[in-house]
Parts: C-alpha cells; structure tokens; sequence
C-alpha cells in the first residue's frame, strides 16, 4: 500500500464516483492511510454501507454525499457537507461513458457526458482549490482515459470530455506547485471495474487482462505522491502507448467498441458517478 503524507494530504479527502470501482478504491486506500473521507455518487445507499466498512476497518470518519454530477446543482450539495471540513485531498473521478454511434445520441445526453465528465472536474477544482491553495499543501487527482487525447470511435464525446481534464489538470499541474499543491492527472489502463462487462467487453478476448483495481489506483497514489503531472497505470500500457501509432489504436477501439454493441450492450453505461 502507498504511504500518503497525511499532513500533506489529510485530514479530509473528497473522492466522487466513490460507490464502485476505481473511485471505491481510491476511498479504500485514502482510508487505510488514515485520512477521513467524503464519499459522493448518485447511490446513497451504497456510499453509506461503504463508508461504515471503512470506519470500522480503518478507525476514519466519513461522509456520504448523494449527488449527481451531470446536473449543474451539485456544488449546491457538497459545499454545505464541507464548509466545516478541512480537505486536503480532491479525487475527482466521476465520469460517464455512452458506446455509440455519435448521430445516434440525443444531444440532451451529451450534453450531460459534457457536464458531468468535463464541467463537473473544473467546478470542483475551482471551489476545493481554493481551499488548498490557501493552505499551503494537499493534492489534486483527475482521473482521465487513455487514448483521449487521440480520439476514440464511438466514443467521441466521451474522449474529448477527457482529454478536456487532461489537459485541465497539465495546466494545473505547473500553477498548483507554486502553492504547494500536488496535481496529477490519473490515466487508467484497461482495469477490472465493471465497466468490463457495461461495454462488453467481457465477451470478447482481449490481448491483455485487464489490471487489477488495486493496482491501478496505487499506482495513481503513488504519482500523487511523486507529483507527477500525469500517469498512465499498467507499465504494459504504457510501452504500447509509446509504441502503437495513434491510427491503429482508433482502429483498435472501433473494432473492440463496435463488438461490444453488437453484443447487445446497454448504450448508456455509468462508469462512475
């Protein structure tokens, strides 16, 4: 387990899509290190149960925050819960993912990937930064996709918003570390969440098993750590990254997304708010 630096990064750390996978084990690791948690997602029920786990394995304190990132109130539900909280660390990791042909999506739909993949991250950056800044110390970590920045077929709304935080947070990175604050920008290889299975992805072979979770969010931890400004997790990942052209990976991503459709795959598929 990585060792967080809890003055730095403690006493509160706010994690959102903290109801399941990546974002549920960001709020177990950043528990076992001592530091209380606020966990926000749209399932209550979930966030509660998984907060109490965490009290009563790790000795933390916790919040549960019912919020829903796509719809522009949000920041109303979370400053209330927060105002008496000192927050070190930000992991803002709620997103959304529709596998489709672009036409075939209701604007009304990405418009709230764009919210809530997108707009959501720069709201909670500006009003948490704030709060960092003028402590002098804490941490930021936006969790991003792989292959944003290059675009990927029938999931082109989806990519742009992620490589909007991208780029968000490399900017961030230089002007944060003035203040003393650690930005880094989380690119998560292929990981064992359920968004395996919501792509359809599970029935079909894959050239590399997906990572562990636990795996993937240590090494996210650890680059925070570092101060890294962006990480890709999975060293296999990271040497394909560097040596398959950006063509053939959007030739890649086509053929594994339009599978997934033709499987019978629910177009609308919540990743982690």
């Amino acid at each position: 387990m990585i060792q967080l630096d809890k003055k730095k990064f403690g006493p509160w750390a706010l994690i959102t899509g903290a109801s399941s996978g990546i974002g549920k084990e960001f709020a177990r690791q950043i528990a076992a290190n001592g530091i209380n948690v606020v966990l926000v997602a749209r399932r209550r029920p979930l966030l509660e149960a998984w907060g109490q786990e965490l009290a009563q394995t790790y000795g933390v304190q916790y919040r549960a925050v019912q919020a829903d990132l796509s719809q522009p109130d949000f920041m109303e539900l979370l400053k209330p819960v927060t105002r008496d909280l000192e927050i070190g660390l930000l992991v803002s990791n709620a997103g959304t993912g529709i596998p489709g042909e672009f036409l075939s999506i209701p604007e009304e739909i990405l418009l709230n990937i764009v919210q809530l993949n997108a707009v959501s991250h720069m709201r909670l950056v500006h009003h948490y930064g704030r709060q960092l800044v003028q402590r002098g110390r804490g941490g930021i970590v936006l969790l991003s996709a792989m292959g944003a920045l290059d675009g990927i077929p029938y999931m082109a709304n989806d990519a742009a918003t992620k490589a909007y935080v991208t780029s968000l947070g490399l900017g961030l990175h230089e002007e944060f570390a003035q203040a003393g604050i650690h930005t880094t920008v989380v690119i998560p290889g292929p990981t064992e969440t359920p968004i395996i299975q919501k792509f359809g992805l599970d029935t079909m072979p894959l050239p590399i098993k997906p990572m562990p979770v636990e795996q993937c969010v240590a090494e996210g931890l650890a680059a925070l750590q570092a101060n890294r400004a962006t990480h890709l997790t999975g060293r296999i990942y990271r040497i394909m990254s560097k040596l398959i052209p950006a063509a053939i990976t959007r030739k890649m991503n086509s053929k594994m997304l339009t599978q997934g459709l033709i499987n019978g795959q629910p177009r609308v598929a919540h990743l982690t708010n």
